[in-house]
C-alpha cells in the first residue's frame, strides 16, 4: 500500500491541462495502484494524477455502487442536454463544496492500466465523478464551474482555509513543503512526517 501526498489547490499542477499518456508500462500501473491506495485511504470517489503531483492523462473512480476503476487518455460525449445541479467536493479543497450544473449521462472512453480501451455509459454518481476528474486533468477546478455568490464564497472559504497555502495534505496531516518532498521523493515515510 502507498498512499501519496493530495496536492492542495492553488498548487500549479492542479491548474494545468496534463500530459497523454502515451506507454502503459510499469510506472503507470504502479501510479494507478497508488491513486486507488490514495482516494480509499481518503475516502473519495474519485482522484485524478495532477491531485498527486503527476501531471498525466489518468483517473481513478469508485461510485459506492460498484463501479471502480482507472481511466488513462479518457474523454467523454454528452448524448443529451439534461443537466442537474447537485453538491460537489474535491479532496484538493478539502471541507469546501459547492453545487455544481453538470450533464445526467455521459458517454465515456478510455484505456484501462492493463491497456485495453473502455467504453462506457454513465449516468448518476459515476458520469458526475468522471466529468470531474477529467476536469482535473484539463486543469478546471470545481470552483471554476462555480457563478456569481457562490463562487466568491468558495474562494473565500478557501483563502480563509487552516490548509490554503501549503502543498499537500495526508488524512488530517498537512505538510510542510519539505515534508511533503521528502515523503513524495521517498525519503520520509508518511509516519516520520506526522511524528515531525
Amino acid at each position: 500500500m502507498a498512499i501519496r501526498p493530495i496536492r492542495l489547490f492553488p498548487d500549479a499542477v492542479l491548474r494545468t491541462r496534463a500530459d497523454e499518456v502515451h506507454e502503459i508500462d510499469a510506472g503507470v500501473r504502479k501510479l494507478v495502484t497508488d491513486m486507488w491506495d490514495t482516494m480509499d485511504h481518503a475516502e473519495g470517489v474519485g482522484l485524478a494524477a495532477p491531485q498527486v503531483g503527476v501531471s498525466r492523462r489518468v483517473f481513478v473512480y469508485d461510485d459506492r455502487d460498484g463501479h471502480r476503476g482507472a481511466l488513462i487518455n479518457p474523454s467523454y460525449t454528452v448524448p443529451s442536454s439534461d443537466s442537474e445541479f447537485d453538491y460537489e467536493g474535491c479532496l484538493s479543497v478539502p471541507e469546501i463544496g459547492g453545487e455544481i450544473d453538470r450533464p445526467l449521462e455521459i458517454d465515456v472512453t478510455g484505456t484501462d492500466e492493463n491497456g485495453d480501451e473502455v467504453r462506457f455509459h454513465a449516468d448518476g454518481l459515476l458520469a458526475r465523478i468522471c466529468q470531474h476528474e477529467i476536469d482535473h486533468l484539463d486543469g478546471i477546478m470545481f470552483m471554476q464551474r462555480l457563478t456569481g455568490d457562490a463562487r466568491k464564497e468558495a474562494m473565500a472559504a478557501i483563502r480563509s482555509a487552516e490548509w490554503f497555502g501549503m502543498p499537500a495534505i495526508l488524512g488530517d496531516l498537512v505538510f510542510e513543503e519539505i515534508g511533503a518532498a521528502e515523503v513524495e521523493a521517498g525519503q520520509l515515510s508518511v509516519a516520520e512526517a506526522q511524528d515531525r
